[in-house]
């Protein structure tokens, strides 16, 4: 299995640089695993949502190039579907069970992500109802990542 994060934007602060090559390099005994950023648009103060969405649309459209056909699209969207950690680990085993080799998980921007983007996603993902920052969600997926391969390996993990 091949996972790729795709994401706009560059990590800046080196905390969460630091805590991304933790779990890359403790996802690499599993699978693997590689991220792909895109370029962020600067996204001006009291932006119209007229404006708001062509930011979106300019950042899909990166995001759109990285999409390959033969692999599994997972977007990170608020009005997606909520897995507990034991129901993604399921998640990802049967979809390598199933024949899937590439699973690209999808991070948007601050703004988050457009609709070409949402409509060409397999399947959109929540991790909650509430916003996190667009660099944070990359530590979180990818712990929950690590977790999922922790699980699947029957290897202890927190609760």
């Amino acid at each position: 299995m091949k996972i790729t994060i795709l994401a706009v934007g560059k990590i800046r602060e080196s905390f969460y640089r630091e805590a991304i090559a933790e779990f890359q390099k403790r996802l690499s005994r599993y699978v693997k695993i590689t991220i792909q950023e895109t370029v962020d648009e600067k996204t001006p103060d009291h932006a119209s949502e007229r404006e708001n969405e062509k930011i979106r649309e300019l950042e899909g459209e990166r995001l759109l190039k990285f999409l390959q056909t033969d692999a599994m699209v997972i977007a990170l969207a608020i009005d997606g579907t909520m897995y507990d950690s034991l129901q993604l680990s399921e998640k990802i085993q049967k979809l390598g069970v199933s024949g899937v080799s590439h699973i690209i998980f999808v991070i948007g921007g601050s703004l988050g992500l457009s609709d070409a983007v949402l409509k060409r996603a397999d399947l959109r993902l929540s991790f909650s109802k509430m916003t996190f920052p667009h660099q944070l969600m990359r530590v979180i997926l990818l712990e929950q990542i690590y977790r999922s391969y922790r699980i699947m390996n029957h290897e202890p993990y927190h609760k």
